[in-house]
């Protein structure tokens, strides 16, 4: 099996919202991700976005009544735990994180600078999904 690397991400986090559109608005206006294509379904929802920031991408789609939709429930489902957080590396991270309060995230671990290096902060976005901020970058060998 290759590992190599590839252009462009090799993991990419996938995403579930009741209300997708309004979610690709507001992680492009919040987060600063830019759309990469945006597939509506025929109920007026969305089959399939990605969203890139980077080389990095995020998949999502509207919440689904299908076999996959069933393996999947939002945090409101689960008093707000996830089992999984995005990560995300940020050049300026402390401009990130305004960015991101001033369009309504819900901060949950404030802005800090990091004992392993660089700064980070984790908030909600508008439907509860817990992501992570940060100008460590593990690819770069060090601190951010």
């Amino acid at each position: 099996m290759s590992t190599s690397r590839v252009s462009g991400s090799t993991i990419i986090p996938g995403l579930r919202y009741r209300d997708a559109h309004a979610a690709i608005d507001w992680l492009c206006k919040a987060f600063g991700f830019e759309k990469h294509a945006v597939y509506d379904d025929d109920q007026g929802g969305v089959a399939h976005a990605q969203l890139t920031y980077g080389n990095g991408m995020l998949m999502l789609g509207s919440v689904r009544d299908n076999e996959f939709g069933k393996r999947v429930i939002q945090p409101d489902q689960a008093d707000g735990r996830e089992t999984q957080c995005p990560y995300v590396v940020v050049t300026d991270c402390k401009a990130h994180y305004e960015q991101a309060r001033t369009a309504g995230a819900i901060i949950i671990d404030e802005y800090a600078e990091k004992d392993y290096g660089g700064a980070g902060y984790s908030c909600r976005d508008l439907e509860g999904h817990l992501w992570s901020f940060g100008s460590y970058d593990p690819w770069a060998g060090g601190g951010g």
